[in-house]
């Protein structure tokens, strides 16, 4: 069968002809069973080495036996002589099998392998006349059939849909998406190392939650059998860890899954991997040394430059990141000056002279925010602070002191999209209360992103909480702008799909 040679001789296959290749392969198996020789009882292999490090060590590993194990991704047969190739953990790498070597026995079962099976290889490292770095078998195992056909070569798994619904497909037959995931694992591996190093202690704190807070975000709702009530996915990490900053912690971040019941686009999927941060002692400027340091780091450990090329933008991570409050981007950007806004109806009136939606629950503050959003927020190219929220979005953090109704926030915002997001973070048990209870009457008032009153973590602040900065930052995006990704679904492994059924 032309299925058992090269896989760019495969083409797609449908009804009939596919239930042939797949029955065919079933009938490979039953006769390897039948024969005492069922792949699937073999419990492991020995594996020495990997293609990467014998391509890179040939010089050392010239003539040395090896042991490799991988998907059989070609298989050229020549007669008494054929080529395969094999993919591993790291890469591809080539393999000459002869029957001199392996015996017409043996021979005979490599020629009846299938694309996909996976295999060991034992042999000699040589190089082929053509100089292409090779392992000549002497010996050829099959780990595990494959039953199933993967995609042709070169027309690959295009399919974005059943990429993502088939990841375990798409990294078989797509490098470049094997190498994505490497990269977010390096990425997260050079936050963990930046943090570590200035005696941040890594935590966890519950996903389960009966009071879901730390953000303004509609959570999943579960239901707890024994307790007989209901609990939330937690939607932030925020008041678990300033707990622990009220218990004396000082210095602690976790990096964990959150969930949000919200809609799903480019950046958005309803659970997503956040970074959150709080040292003691330090203010929202402090947050930003950390969280510039932060990115520059990961940005030389893991691309070896602090010029990023994103979606076809230059993005200069080496200046020092622009700082700029919300009243003078808007200002900037639309014209409008809010210094000069005194009362609500004068906010609502501007917002229906530029054509802007606002709810009646919205404040000043809140309009601002949607000015902010319509003409600023896609201009933040490169990496911009933006500074100084007002209070009526900011309901965990500390007001400014001479601008009371502005707080100590920023946001990071690169390419267009917020990147971070840290405060000051209010420590005021009192101010806090009135906050959570103005949460409380925006929830009655239908937002269901508002915060619920949590009486605990109250009761925690009235401990006493010494100043402290706080900063938030989606794992995912930061994966994105390193790895030049267009959408969220290609970082996550598993993005949430909608069942097929449905």
């Amino acid at each position: 069968m032309a299925e058992n040679e090269n896989v760019k001789n495969q083409q797609p296959a449908e009804g009939k002809a596919l239930s042939e290749l797949l029955r065919i392969r079933r009938e490979k198996l039953a006769e390897l069973q039948a024969n005492n020789m069922d792949p699937f009882k073999i419990v492991k292999a020995d594996v020495t080495h990997h293609s990467k490090e014998i391509i890179d060590n040939f010089d050392e590993l010239e003539g040395k036996t090896v042991s490799i194990a991988g998907r059989l991704m070609s298989k050229r047969v020549m007669g008494k002589a054929s080529f395969c190739n094999v993919l591993d953990r790291d890469g591809s790498i080539q393999s000459y099998v002869t029957r001199d070597e392996l015996g017409t026995e043996e021979y005979q079962r490599f020629k009846k392998l299938d694309i996909g099976d996976i295999v060991s290889i034992t042999g000699e490292v040589f190089k082929t006349k053509t100089g292409e770095v090779s392992v000549r078998a002497n010996k050829v195992i099959l780990l595990s059939k494959s039953l199933q056909i993967l995609p042709e070569k070169f027309h690959g798994l295009n399919n974005q849909d059943l990429r993502y619904r088939q990841r375990y497909v798409d990294l078989i037959v797509n490098p470049e998406v094997r190498e994505t995931f490497f990269k977010r694992s390096a990425i997260i591996k050079a936050v963990r190392n930046y943090l570590d190093s200035r005696e941040f202690l890594e935590v966890e704190t519950p996903v389960l939650q009966t009071i879901p807070g730390g953000a303004s975000a509609r959570p999943f709702i579960t239901h707890h059998n024994t307790l007989d009530i209901d609990m939330y996915m937690r939607i932030a990490l925020e008041l678990p860890l300033k707990r622990l900053i009220v218990g004396g912690l000082e210095r602690v971040y976790e990096i964990g899954r959150v969930f949000r019941n919200e809609g799903m686009d480019t950046k958005h999927n309803p659970e997503f991997t956040l970074i959150e941060l709080y040292q003691a002692y330090t203010d929202y400027y402090g947050m930003m040394d950390i969280t510039e340091g932060l990115i520059k780091y990961v940005a030389k450990e893991v691309a070896g430059t602090l010029k990023i090329n994103y979606q076809g933008v230059e993005v200069d991570l080496e200046k020092p990141f622009e700082r700029i409050t919300m009243l003078e981007a808007v200002k900037k950007y639309s014209g409008v000056d809010f210094e000069q806004v005194e009362t609500l109806e004068q906010a609502r009136a501007l917002a229906k002279e530029h054509h802007i939606e606002y709810e009646e629950r919205h404040g000043k503050g809140d309009i601002l925010n949607l000015f902010f959003e319509t003409y600023v927020e896609e201009k933040l190219i490169q990496p911009t602070f933006l500074m100084d929220h007002p209070v009526d979005i900011s309901p965990l953090t500390k007001r400014k002191p001479d601008k009371p109704d502005y707080t100590e926030r920023f946001e990071l915002f690169i390419v267009g999209r917020e990147f971070a997001n840290a405060y000051s973070e209010l420590n005021d048990p009192i101010d806090q209360r009135k906050r959570f209870e103005h949460q409380e009457e925006l929830r009655a008032q239908g937002d269901d992103e508002a915060n619920m009153i949590d009486e605990d973590f109250l009761t925690a602040l009235e401990y006493g909480m010494p100043p402290t900065g706080g900063m938030g930052m989606g794992i995912d995006r930061l994966v994105m702008l390193f790895t030049n990704a267009s959408t969220i679904r290609e970082v996550l492994l598993f993005p949430t799909m909608k069942p097929l059924d449905k």
